[in-house]
């Protein structure tokens, strides 16, 4: 029997393998069909994220805009808050200066009952004064001022004029209008009249008139009057010394001296160095004052109250580095509660062998 002979590659078997590929490719067909509606959704999804995403930019951009909005507004109001604190340490210092004069003015008060004592004496004292010196009667050519002041040359004892060279120096600063710190703030608010008809401020400036008439004949002057600046009484004479025996520049230097007003504060640093300015140095100072200095030789930049310790420290200051050998005589018409005025104007005359002189309230 013949053997039955077999065909690998039949029918059936080429059938198998077509639909073998047909099924792989039907497979990827689907995988890749698939993988398109993936790529679509990634897509959609980052479309969907880009768009979040521009959305968020924009409400940056806004919220960018109402910080730098409010930056501007912070940064006016920081303007205005450093404005306003400006006013509050001004009123602060306002409100401190009245309490110190509040407190003055008790002390003044408690002051007062324990002088009057010493006034009644000091009025019995001036009575006795009077009657014994009544019967003498002083020459006319003792009378300072031509007529302009009536004070005795003979009142003033232990200050003599005998340089050659003669600096006067007259504080002029509000404090001169009054002794008493309550009625200085009153007249400082008055009419240039009544401040310059003040008592204090007249015996300043009768003492001055004496001064210029008791000048030796034989010397030379310059009269400087200061408050926080220092100027000559004759601006046109600044810098040079006059002789005294021109007795038309001692009328016109009385005339100018009773046109003077006392205004702002007290700078003594400047008034020393003033001397500096002259010449030829003076041999005698005479400095008619009536307390402890306010400034020193500018003026500080705040605007602030001045109390006891740092006027004392600004006196310090200006009479560091004085030449010792020039006697400086200091005429003292004091200001209540500067208690530490006197002892330190006397240390600085008996230091330079000057002479220190305060004029009892009655005089001239």
């Amino acid at each position: 029997m013949a053997k039955r002979r077999v065909e690998v590659f039949s029918l059936s078997f080429l059938d198998v393998i077509c639909c073998g590929f047909g099924a792989v490719i039907l497979f990827y067909t689907i995988i890749s069909a698939q993988s398109g509606v993936e790529r679509t959704r990634q897509a959609e999804d980052l479309a969907a994220q880009v768009s979040l995403l521009e959305e968020e930019v924009l409400r940056g951009a806004k919220n960018l805009v109402l910080l730098r909005n409010t930056l501007e507004k912070t940064e006016s109001e920081t303007v205005s808050a450093a404005s306003r604190a400006t006013q509050l340490i001004e009123a602060l210092q306002r409100r401190r200066e009245e309490a110190f004069i509040y407190d003055a003015s008790t002390l003044a008060k408690r002051e007062r009952i324990e002088q009057l004592k010493a006034d009644v004496q000091a009025l019995e004292e001036s009575t006795r004064r009077l009657e014994a010196s009544a019967s003498v009667q002083t020459p006319s050519a003792e009378r300072a001022g031509a007529g302009r002041s009536r004070a005795s040359r003979r009142y003033i004892t232990g200050l003599t004029l005998k340089g050659k060279r003669i600096l006067v120096l007259l504080d002029r600063s509000s404090s001169m209008l009054d002794a008493d710190l309550v009625n200085i703030l009153r007249l400082r608010n008055m009419s240039a009249s009544d401040q310059q008809s003040a008592v204090k401020w007249q015996r300043a400036l009768q003492i001055g008139s004496w001064l210029i008439n008791e000048i030796p004949d034989r010397a030379e002057f310059q009269i400087y009057v200061f408050n926080t600046d220092v100027r000559a009484l004759l601006p046109e004479t600044a810098g040079d010394w006059l002789p005294a025996k021109d007795l038309a520049l001692r009328e016109k230097a009385l005339t100018a001296i009773f046109d003077l007003k006392p205004e702002g504060g007290t700078s003594l640093i400047n008034a020393l160095q003033a001397t500096k300015s002259l010449p030829m140095p003076p041999d005698q100072i005479v400095l008619i004052t009536d307390g402890l200095p306010t400034q020193g030789a500018t003026p500080p930049a705040l605007r602030r109250f001045v109390d006891a310790g740092q006027r004392a420290r600004l006196f310090d200051e200006a009479v560091r580095g004085l030449n010792r050998n020039i006697p400086i005589d200091v005429i003292l018409l004091p200001m209540k509660g500067d208690v530490p005025a006197p002892h330190r104007f006397w240390s600085l005359a008996r230091e330079t062998r000057g002479a220190f002189v305060m004029p009892s309230p009655d005089w001239p």
